[in-house]
């Protein structure tokens, strides 16, 4: 079997994201996506709080890696209750979600 372990890449996202919002009609579509974005942050320090790579995470929830790639992928596929629930149960966490009032 493969060695299926997750080695991080180092990247700072923060500088990343401030030096894209300034390009045209970055920052809007940003924001838009805003909450899918918020997500799929969570998935990846979920999967890499365990050390698993994508193809473990695959294997876990009797799938592909390519469905994982598009799973994590903000804003290119609306995945169903039921997938966030496996995946959340494969890298080790439940799913919660929760209905927060705008205006109390």
């Amino acid at each position: 079997m493969a060695d299926l372990k997750y080695q991080p890449v180092s990247h700072n996202h923060d500088a990343f994201i401030e030096k894209a919002k300034r390009r045209e009609g970055f920052k809007k579509a940003y924001e838009d996506l805003e909450e899918e974005y918020a997500l799929v942050q969570e998935m990846l320090a979920a999967r890499a709080r365990l050390g698993l790579s994508q193809e473990a995470v695959a294997e876990l929830m009797g799938t592909t890696k390519s469905a994982i790639s598009r799973l994590e992928a903000a804003g290119k596929h609306a995945p169903s209750l039921t997938t966030l629930k496996k995946y959340a149960h494969a890298v080790g966490c439940h799913l919660e979600i929760k209905f927060i009032p705008e205006h109390t």
